[in-house]
């Protein structure tokens, strides 16, 4: 482990570097810092954390840079999440309260992350699969065509055609709308198959062909691949850290077009709490000199999706987790609204 003294160093060379942006001498940090030693001192600390791994030297530079594992002993032991001021978490809530519908919610929050943080924001769309029904509507367009459209707790709306095998009246409509909200409405998408198996056999012989139709229609939706979507924006602000990737930006911009990629880095949307991958630990090697910091979000209790930012290692590590946090904050209240 090691001596609080030399973690105080570790924590004022990180802060130095993120702020200047140039690598850090022990004469510069016994200048800045109350470390309450000489820079022999210093020095000395300096080489026993360059010996351990968490700091290195660039090139010929006097001075000294945090490796990923000195970023990450300064993110697990000696970085706080910094809060919001109360005039941007207002800002926050103003900004955000404008949206008239999830496609904006998000859109929003991926501008707002950015904007925050001045690197790329990723948000993941609510996933299907943890959401709950909140209204199945069922419109006639035609005898035997109908549109079924689903609407769930986050605000999400997936609207199907479906072609019936045999007219349907109004009245058998009405019927079905009513006895399948009864059955699914408020309920997880992960049980509606179990809930509505038998309801055909509620209905005439003439009708039942609908019925079915409608309910593998209704559930073809539910397990629809296409949830795992995201939004991302900010990608412009990479090019003013031009210099904090080693070779080229490209590598990281080819990886921000992908998308496994992206829904990997941010993780399993179920564990909502904060997580900070930094640099190699992210396995995509395009990735390796980024660090990601995401947190999931939603409604009530429960993570519906993560959302996150991508930047250089040389990050502000507790404004981004103070920013990225607060705003998972304010878009799970907007959802509960909804």
């Amino acid at each position: 482990m090691l001596s609080e003294r030399r973690l105080q160093v570790l924590r004022a060379i990180v802060q130095d570097y993120v702020g200047t942006e140039e690598p850090v001498g022990s004469k510069a940090l016994t200048e800045r810092h109350n470390l309450g030693v000489s820079p022999a001192t210093v020095r000395n600390d300096m080489a026993a954390l360059e010996d351990e791994g968490f700091i290195a030297q660039p090139h010929t530079s006097a001075g000294r840079i945090p490796t990923d594992k000195g970023y990450r002993l300064f993110v697990d032991k000696l970085a706080g999440v910094k809060p919001m001021t109360p005039p941007e978490r207002r800002a926050i809530q103003n900004f955000l309260d404008g949206a008239v519908d999830l496609d904006d919610v998000v859109a929003r929050t991926v501008r707002l992350l950015a904007q925050l943080t001045r690197q790329v924001a990723v948000v993941q769309y609510p996933s299907l699969t943890r959401s709950t029904v909140r209204h199945v509507e069922l419109l006639s367009l035609a005898p035997a065509r109908l549109m079924l459209v689903l609407i769930t707790d986050t605000g999400r709306v997936e609207q199907r055609m479906v072609d019936c095998p045999a007219p349907f009246g109004e009245s058998s409509l009405a019927d079905l709308r009513a006895r399948l909200n009864s059955r699914v409405a408020g309920r997880r998408f992960t049980d509606v198959p179990g809930l509505v198996e038998d309801l055909p056999e509620a209905f005439e012989a003439e009708d039942r062909g609908t019925v079915s139709t409608v309910l593998s229609t209704l559930l073809e939706t539910l397990v629809e691949e296409n949830e795992e979507r995201l939004m991302i924006g900010g990608t412009a602000n990479l090019t003013r850290f031009g210099h904090d990737f080693p070779l080229t930006i490209r590598p990281v911009l080819e990886a921000l077009e992908e998308q496994v990629v992206l829904l990997k880095l941010l993780g399993e949307a179920g564990d909502s709490g904060m997580t900070v991958r930094i640099g190699h630990e992210n396995a995509y090697e395009g990735l390796n000199s980024t660090s990601v910091v995401s947190v999931g979000y939603g409604s009530g209790g429960e993570a519906v999706a993560k959302l996150g930012v991508v930047g250089p290692t040389r990050m502000d590590y507790p404004g981004t987790m103070g920013a990225v946090r607060a705003v998972a904050r304010y878009v799970g209240q907007i959802l509960a609204e909804s």
